[in-house]
Formats: structure tokens, C-alpha cells, sequence
């Protein structure tokens, strides 16, 4: 009996010695997106006002949030999915003769519940028609099970119908940059779109080696920024003794952070490797900080007021709306025409959601 505890002990032993130091390594060309500082700072506004609770600011794009860098925006359509409390929007940008398509991340009143869940979440969802790889199920349905992805399509098609074959830029903060990402992938691999551009905030990983493999070679144009201690882009956690089931970050990270001495600070922007987990970067930290996570380049990323799921809306927008059976809802125009945007007034709703 002795004997065949210490044989256990023993293959244990030479599995976790086989496994240390031998880390998945994402195959890739070398082809990655190169970071642009100022594109940066203009998505990173967009990932900022598609949290704004007043849809009727938002769909005049008369918010506060949108006027800097974004200004002159042009919403085609904005996805509200009641239920899962999930938003979205769609529009132009004539400054980057670009379709933007922006996605709201996490409610920031459930992010320490959310980054609880992150802890124990396992990959259980085979990515179809990728051998081996595999997501996290949960951001893989908020983008593809949900009433986002059709009003999606669907925006983009009717843009590109009165614009012409603009390039795309998808962009999101923390969950929302999770489901920009199979957005854009959706995009390249499912409607063949070409010019595909994405720059998330925050983002958790969503898949393994193997499905990181996959997206950089299809969405090479994609750039993940990250921001000193942000707990998020930790999440789901890294285990290099299990290379072929743990969750992986693909390229490329741009890691922000800063550098000095008391009043001597700089703001460092590091262009990592494009293994999508460069160790000098943010996994050379501890992701202990939720602070880190909700402001990136002095903007910030979270709902106005700490409450779930508030929108509030003037009566006059909903004539640009339809409902589901669900209570879910899609504001869209047709690009050719103008929405009023003088003397509209919202009125408050809320709704209570799981998310």
C-alpha cells in the first residue's frame, strides 16, 4: 500500500515538473496592430459614453461624454437587452471614416461579485470550427445569444448602405471589451468584413491558448489596453502548470502604468510582445485594484450613479424604437434622415437586472 502511494506521488511529481516553465505560446507572424496613441484616446471616450443611462443624450449624441474627440458622432442604432442589462451602440465617425461600434462593460455596483465569479470560472464552450479552442461561456453568449448581435448586424449593414464600405472599429471597457472582441471576430470570420480594427479596455481573458491562436491570426488589427493594477485583464487567472486548460490573453497588450519617484511621475505606454502574455507587463504586477480598472487615460468607465440598469428616456426618442416580447429595445435611424435634438426631455425608468 506504501508502495503504491509513493508510484501516485511520484507520476503527480513528473506531470507538474513537465508542465512548470513550459507556457502555451500563441503562434503568430508577428502581423499585430500598431498602437496609435491618439486613436486610443478617441475609442476610449466612446467606450465611455456608451455607459450613459440617458439613451436620448446618447442617441443625439448631446451627452456630456460626447462631444471632445467624438464629436460630430452619428448613432445609427443603440441595442438595449433588458434583460441581461447589456448595451451597445452603433454609428459613424466621420473624423476616422470608420463604423464605431461600442459595447458597456460590467455595471460597476456588481464588479467585486463579478470578479468573485472570474475566480472559478472554468472554459466550457468549444468556439466552433476552431479544433481545440475554447471561451468562456458566459461573454461568448452576452455577444452571441443576446438581442446585441442581430441589432449589430443589422446597423452595420444599413450604415454601410448609405456610407459606403467604411472600415469597422470596435471598442468596449471590461466585459464590454470581452464582447467586442467576439464581435470582431464574428465580423471577420461570419460576414467576411474586412478592416477590422479593435482597442478594448480592461478586457478579462475569454479563451485558451488555442482560441488566442486562432483571433490573432483572423483579428490581427486588435490592440488590448491595460492599466497598472486593473484586477480585470487578471481574470479569468493565468495557470501556466495547465497550459492546455487555462485562459489566455491574446495579442496585443499595451500595458499603461506609471514610472518615478514622488512628484517625478511618468506615464509609461508599453507595446508589449505579441504572445498576449508578456510577463514585463501587466502580469508583472498584482491585479489588486479596482480603481485601476474604472478610469483609463483620465476617463472614465463606469455608469453615472451606482444604481442597476437606470435609463432614462424622452417619450419623443421611443418613435425611433421597437420592443421584443422580452422588454428588450433597439433606438435606430436611418442614417439619411436627422433626429430632433432640441427640446427633448427624458423621463426616468428602471429596470432591475441579474447582471
Amino acid at each position: 500500500m506504501e508502495q503504491k502511494s509513493w508510484l501516485i506521488l511520484a507520476i503527480f511529481t513528473c506531470l507538474i515538473a513537465s508542465s512548470c516553465g513550459r507556457e502555451m505560446h500563441v503562434k503568430n507572424k508577428d502581423n499585430h496592430a500598431v498602437y496609435n496613441h491618439t486613436l486610443a484616446t478617441i475609442l476610449v471616450e466612446y467606450a465611455s459614453a456608451v455607459y450613459m443611462s440617458d439613451l436620448t443624450e446618447l442617441f443625439t449624441w448631446t451627452c456630456e461624454r460626447c462631444n471632445g474627440l467624438t464629436e460630430g458622432f452619428e448613432v445609427i442604432e443603440i441595442i438595449v437587452d433588458i434583460q441581461n442589462c447589456l448595451q451597445a451602440f452603433v454609428g459613424v465617425a466621420k473624423n476616422l471614416n470608420a463604423i464605431v461600434i461600442a459595447f458597456r462593460g460590467t455595471q460597476e455596483h456588481s464588479i467585486q461579485n463579478w470578479v468573485e465569479d472570474l475566480f472559478w470560472k472554468q472554459l466550457d464552450l468549444n468556439y466552433p470550427g476552431m479544433p481545440d479552442a475554447m471561451v468562456h461561456h458566459g461573454f461568448y453568449t452576452a455577444y452571441h445569444n443576446t438581442t446585441i448581435r442581430p441589432g449589430i448586424l443589422n446597423s452595420i449593414k444599413e450604415a454601410k448602405e448609405f456610407y459606403g464600405d467604411l472600415d469597422i472599429m470596435v471598442t468596449g471597457h471590461s466585459m464590454g471589451g470581452a464582447m467586442a472582441s467576439f464581435c470582431a471576430l464574428d465580423l471577420s470570420v461570419n460576414h467576411e468584413a474586412k478592416n477590422v480594427q479593435v482597442i478594448t479596455f480592461g478586457q478579462p481573458r475569454i479563451g485558451n491558448a488555442a482560441f488566442a491562436s486562432y483571433y490573432g491570426k483572423l483579428v490581427p488589427n486588435t490592440i488590448r489596453v491595460t492599466n497598472d493594477h486593473d484586477i480585470v485583464p487578471h481574470l479569468p487567472p493565468y495557470y501556466s502548470y495547465f497550459p492546455q486548460k487555462t485562459y489566455h490573453h491574446f495579442p496585443r497588450e499595451v500595458w499603461l502604468y506609471n514610472l518615478g519617484v514622488e512628484s517625478l511621475v511618468y506615464r509609461v505606454e508599453k507595446v508589449c510582445d505579441g504572445s498576449g502574455e508578456d510577463p514585463t507587463c501587466s502580469r508583472s504586477v498584482t491585479g489588486n485594484s479596482i480603481a485601476d480598472h474604472l478610469n483609463y487615460y483620465g476617463v472614465d468607465l463606469m455608469c453615472q450613479q451606482w444604481r442597476s440598469c437606470r435609463i432614462v428616456m424622452d417619450p419623443r426618442v421611443s418613435e425611433y424604437g421597437k420592443t421584443d416580447h422580452k422588454g428588450n429595445f433597439i433606438l435606430s435611424r436611418d442614417p439619411a434622415t436627422l433626429v430632433l435634438k432640441s427640446n427633448m426631455r427624458s423621463t426616468e425608468g428602471e429596470v432591475t437586472s441579474s447582471a
